[in-house]
């Protein structure tokens, strides 16, 4: 066999062993028989097998399963005994061509269709699917060997991210892991879920999805990136050692909203005002963030929102950062809660990520919230009837979104 046909024998061996123990026992052994011929080995053609390879090889089997040394015999022997076919229709089952590459159709499955202002989330079974592989195998490095990445895969631990951002790279990654093969689907794409228009939603008032974007805007030094990283739970002293290489302008995890678990995504919008393209302004939510001890910072985000989200249906939130410095008098023409009202946003809220412990979250909840529900007016905010109608089924967490946003609008 030529050490193209190893590589991808192994990754099959590594694909088929579901308990990651280096072994294929009895049930994943006619897993993998059913899913290459369709039918699954008696219990004596098993032992069979194996008695062959025992016989021939050193450490071939082991707990009586096979080992990736008895699996890499057993495909040599069927080419010395000329059924080559047999290594053959293994390969092509698992996604390779003629020239032991992964095939272009199988990583990149055509059945997917995105229509305009859908998106795309990774449905439930394939998410755990994806953690289970992560908890099993636990390094990357350790992935991009067993699994025949040609790269190392920027993927794990935020599958959602990548789905959301750049679907084509996700199927390509569920492919290389197996998700067709061990989910039994004919291909990857029923891992991914496409929403429906944004605009039903609106006319609907109520969304099903549960991955929501929100654009990161303000100028230099207005805090934006700790206002990210704050959101997976660094605080200033653990953001002052991350190198700027690992450093994102994304950054993603959950927000429970009425007990429903969803994920807001992060992304950092750089400051350059007079070049905001079309996908800087496509958000479910604009936060606009300026730094609340520079006098000079609040101009910033008044006019990115006065041109590109006044007459938007996107909602707004303005973020007051580094509120635990001195607060100082913005040189606008309004103050940044008289723009607020004016415009009819919530009032600024004060965010610091310069704290003992892990920065308080309750901000990107409120965003979350925001962004699940654009259609809210101001007069809705004030009901509990709203609060009500929305949260059908979970009343506790309700009475707690009531309290959230009566809060929120006592600040004004």
């Amino acid at each position: 066999m030529k050490p193209a046909c190893i590589k991808a024998l192994t990754r099959i061996f590594k694909v088929s062993d579901l308990d990651n123990d280096g072994i294929l026992n009895d049930n994943e052994l006619n897993f993998f028989q059913r899913t290459c011929f369709n039918a699954p080995l008696a219990s004596q053609a098993l032992e069979d097998v194996k008695n062959v390879v025992r016989k021939n090889v050193i450490d071939g089997v082991c707990d009586n399963g096979l080992t990736l040394k008895g699996f890499l015999f057993l495909h040599t022997l069927f080419i010395q005994r000329g059924r080559h076919e047999t290594t053959w229709t293994v390969l092509r089952r698992f996604g390779y061509d003629d020239d032991l590459e992964l095939h272009q159709d199988y990583l990149f499955p055509l059945t997917l269709k995105i229509p305009p202002d859908c998106t795309t989330e990774l449905n439930h079974d394939a998410y755990l699917f994806l953690q289970s592989v992560f908890d099993k195998h636990d390094k990357v490095l350790t992935l991009t060997i067993l699994f025949a990445f040609p790269f190392t895969p920027l993927f794990f631990p935020v599958p959602r991210l990548t789905t959301y951002l750049d679907v084509q790279r996700c199927l390509e990654y569920l492919g290389y892991l197996g998700y067709p093969i061990i989910s039994e689907q004919e291909s990857q794409a029923v891992a991914i879920t496409v929403t429906r228009d944004k605009k039903i939603d609106l006319q609907k008032k109520q969304t099903q999805r549960s991955v929501f974007r929100c654009n990161v805007f303000g100028d230099s030094g207005s805090g934006k990136s700790g206002f990210l990283q704050a959101f997976l739970g660094r605080n200033l002293t653990r953001q002052n050692i991350i190198s700027e290489q690992h450093m994102s302008y994304y950054a993603i995890s959950t927000a429970y909203v009425y007990g429903q678990e969803k994920y807001l995504l992060l992304h950092e919008v750089f400051p350059d005002f007079n070049v905001l393209s079309d996908a800087d302004q496509a958000c479910d939510i604009v936060c606009l963030a300026y730094d609340a001890s520079n006098p000079h910072s609040f101009e910033y985000c008044a006019r990115v929102f006065k041109q590109y989200f006044m007459d938007t249906k996107t909602p707004c939130m303005m973020i007051a950062a580094k509120s635990d410095l001195q607060e100082t008098k913005q040189l606008y023409a309004l103050t940044p809660l008289e723009f607020c009202r004016k415009h009819k946003m919530p009032p600024p809220q004060a965010f610091t990520c310069n704290t003992a412990d892990e920065p308080c979250k309750d901000i990107y909840t409120k965003l979350t919230t925001m962004a699940m529900h654009p259609h809210v007016t101001q007069a809705d905010l004030k009901s509990s009837t709203f609060w009500l109608r929305v949260s059908v089924g979970a009343t506790v967490f309700a009475v707690l979104g009531i309290a959230m946003y009566r809060v929120l609008l006592k600040q004004r």
